[in-house]
């Protein structure tokens, strides 16, 4: 289990990234076309992949302590 976790760990930083750019590129359309739906919409893509990076930081630090 410990080295799936770790897998999980890897993936979810991985994935939690590619959200984070995602949505700050999402963000940042919207605040230059001036569309503050897309630009509100980004900023929660972004802040969910920082938060599901986190977990993967976490997951990989339980890992190694095990």
């Amino acid at each position: 289990m410990a080295k799936d976790l770790g897998t999980d760990g890897f993936e979810n930083q991985v994935k939690g990234a590619a959200k984070e750019v995602g949505g700050k590129i999402r963000k940042n359309v919207g605040d230059a076309t001036d569309n503050h739906s897309e630009e509100i919409k980004g900023a929660a893509k972004e802040m969910e992949g920082k938060a599901q990076r986190k977990v993967g930081e976490a997951e990989s630090r339980i890992d190694r302590n095990t």
